[in-house]
């Protein structure tokens, strides 16, 4: 692992999107630290005392990874959050919603 700043440091980013804001921290840590350092290292349990990322998951550039990955210098850890609505369910409605409208624009 190649070290990026101080000698055998490595500088990450560790975010999450929130409902209508974004919270996001760089961290440096000794190099092999894992997720879940940086994640403790960042206070986001002190930002976000209510969301469990190993509940709802980590990723790193969008890569599902467990709170035990090892880093490499620049990552971006991102802490997932619950879905609003379930995909499938939301896609359905949207289906039903163009039909009706079609069905009403034909007139029937």
């Amino acid at each position: 692992m190649a070290a990026d700043g101080p000698l055998g440091m490595l500088a990450v980013q560790v975010c999450f999107a929130d409902v209508g804001s974004i919270w996001q921290r760089e961290v440096q840590l000794p190099e092999g630290a894992t997720v879940a350092a940086a994640i403790a290292a960042s206070g986001f349990r002190d930002a976000y005392p209510n969301v469990d990322p190993a509940v709802l998951g980590v990723g790193i550039f969008g890569k599902a990874v467990p709170l035990t990955a090892l880093l490499q210098p620049h990552d971006r850890i991102e802490i997932y959050r619950a879905l609003r609505f379930d995909p499938k369910d939301s896609r359905r409605r949207r289906a039903d919603h163009r039909a009706r409208r079609l069905r009403q624009e034909r007139g029937g």
